[in-house]
């Protein structure tokens, strides 16, 4: 079905307010309900999932340090109306259809808070899922000011939730970003991208089997239908629920934050005009120094905050936000489809209005401070493999480390360690990292010979490592893994200890096996002379039975002048003011003041 771009205006998502503000922090409570919704003036209305009946879901807005409790509630259907395939781990014949947990992506959280994906659970808790803790998650915000995203993550069915509609955005801010002066109110939009495809009544389209299948079905087994494919990508490109929309803009600045919450596909943007998009912000916030870009390459989960400026347009002129990438990330034909320019080619219109005031927001040079990891600092450094492999059903998966979701953890960083992760990809496509908790730094991207890798096992560069791309060098939390580069990242694993996951963000490949766990343990003390880590009670000893010369009843314990021998250890009072010299520092865990 052929839609007519640009006929309809870009709806813009609201803030949700707190039902209610207490000292210490704000409590929502976000529904996940089943709706029809409106893409296009062209078509029906379709019907989908969203957050409190939204497509997207309403922006969460809080200030750095601020703690957010939300109540998340399923509030669903009890059967999926998108394909479930039955072999994939989690999603059997006697689970649920209907399972949800809400991930904030890009959030320091602890463990139960972190959406894990058998943390989940049906409508009203009815039936929730191993890992289950609470149903109010506790956001304590301590982090800089960013663009973050909250989607479903339940195991085994995250790509059909989120294809389904369940995402939206969260933005945290703090003073430093106030001070800037940066395009704001109204002159600030979100931008949530992300494809879909509609049969001939409007409702949604979703492939319920795969051609790619490279081997044979094991004996004894029958190919499944529904089945898992090797990732989706559609021709209708919509930005914040509608496709194709436009948008007026005024000939000044204006702030666009940018999220590609699509399954697969990734967008290479740049304006019709030739103009430069000016890049402030990544993943975990503001950059050093804004960027000029003449195109900008965003994978699925990937955030850019940007800042557009119209002033040298005039009233009625028009400029066109395109696509140019392949699908698949970045095949060219005929493995990957290049897109077409009267539809996947195009994402959205800019319409020059008359302005209506003086533009007084700034592009300052200098945006932000990042300190720089730094590699001598590493306690360890560890190596991922991204694999294909063919499972018992003869279809294309990807693993790490040639491992699947359910195996034995063995990535157990420490807490306030420093560590290099070097992910090497043998895979032979571009696959999106996702690494729950943390922030990490690119270091750079190397590359080397991958059929020789997976020959032998011996890593052999085979050219000058490349320095990640200029809009690249901030705090990241999705990395773009190339084939046969080996993408290396540095991070500090705080402020919380628990288990958390890293994964593929190509939503059909996390489905399918591409995640893991990694658990961060708490430090155990180093230190062997005069550690004050823990307190040590010295043990009073008695002389006096050695001189006893009583007879019967002995009464020398009510006369003992024995005193308690005097501790080599600090008291409690000196341990308040010293550290101890071997431990590193305590963690930086925060936690809401009320707690």
């Amino acid at each position: 079905m052929k839609l007519t771009p640009f006929i309809d205006p870009l709806p813009i998502p609201q803030y949700l307010t707190p039902l209610e503000r207490h000292k210490c922090f704000s409590y929502y409570e976000i529904g996940m309900k089943e709706f029809f919704h409106e893409f296009h003036s062209e078509l029906t209305p379709t019907k989908i999932w969203g957050y409190e009946g939204q497509f997207p879901g309403p922006l969460v807005n809080v200030n750095s340090g601020e703690c957010a409790h939300i109540k998340w509630k399923n509030e669903l259907p009890d059967k999926h109306f998108l394909p479930i395939d039955r072999t994939l781990h989690g999603s059997s014949e006697h689970m649920p259809d209907v399972r949800t947990v809400v991930h904030l992506h890009g959030a320091e959280v602890e463990p139960e808070s972190d959406g894990h994906p058998e943390a989940w659970f049906t409508n009203n808790y009815h039936t929730v899922g191993p890992v289950f803790d609470s149903t109010v998650y506790k956001y304590n915000n301590n982090q800089r000011a960013a663009t973050l995203w909250y989607h479903d993550h339940a195991v085994g069915i995250t790509r059909l939730n989120v294809y389904a509609g369940l995402v939206g955005m969260y933005i945290i801010r703090d003073e430093e970003e106030r001070k800037l002066k940066l395009p704001s109110g109204a002159y600030e939009i979100p931008l949530i991208i992300a494809d879909r495809g509609f049969n001939e009544d409007g409702s949604l389209f979703y492939s319920d089997t795969t051609t790619v299948r490279p081997g044979p079905v094991q004996p004894g087994l029958t190919f499944p239908h529904p089945s898992v494919t090797p990732g989706e990508a559609f021709e209708n490109i919509t930005v914040n629920g509608k496709v194709w929309p436009y948008l007026e803009v005024e000939p000044r600045k204006y702030r666009f934050r940018i999220l590609n919450a699509s399954n697969e596909r990734f967008y290479k943007m740049n304006l019709s005009n030739g103009q430069k998009i000016i890049q402030i912000g990544s993943d975990g916030g503001l950059l050093e120094t804004p960027v000029y870009m003449d195109a900008l390459t965003i994978a699925p989960a990937e955030r850019m905050d940007v800042i557009i400026d119209f002033s040298k347009l005039a009233p009625d002129d028009t400029v066109v936000l395109e696509n140019t990438a392949a699908t698949p990330f970045d095949f060219p034909p005929p493995i990957g489809t290049l897109p077409d320019p009267e539809t996947d080619g195009q994402i959205m219109q800019f319409r020059v209005v008359e302005l209506t005031g003086p533009d007084t927001s700034k592009v300052p040079a200098i945006l932000s401070n990042i300190p720089k990891l730094r590699e001598c600092d590493a306690a360890q450094t560890r190596d991922i493999t991204l694999d294909a492999d063919i499972d018992e059903y003869g279809r294309l998966k990807f693993l790490f480390n040639n491992k699947g979701f359910m195996e034995r953890i063995d990535f157990k960083p420490k807490l306030n360690d420093t560590e290099i992760w070097r992910i090497i990809n043998t895979a032979g496509a571009t696959h999106p990292i996702h690494i729950h908790l943390i922030q990490f730094q690119i270091l750079d991207r190397i590359p080397f010979d991958a059929q020789g890798f997976t020959a032998n096992g011996l890593l052999s560069f085979t050219g000058p490592p490349v320095q990640p791309d200029v809009n690249e060098r901030g705090w990241k939390d999705v990395v773009q893994s190339p084939p046969g580069f080996v993408t290396r990242v540095i991070m500090r694993f705080a402020p919380f200890t628990g288990r958390y996951m890293y994964h593929c963000h190509i939503l059909e490949h996390e489905d399918h096996d591409m995640m893991r766990s990694f658990e961060v343990v708490e430090r155990k003390c180093g230190c062997k002379n005069n550690c004050i880590c823990k307190e040590h009670k010295p043990k009073r000893k008695c002389e006096c039975k050695k001189n006893c010369r009583c007879h019967g009843k002995c009464t020398c314990k009510k006369t003992c002048t024995c005193r308690k021998k005097k501790s080599n250890h600090p008291s409690k009072e000196e341990r308040r003011h010293k550290k101890c010299p071997t431990c590193p520092p305590c963690s930086e865990t925060y936690r809401c003041e009320c707690e």
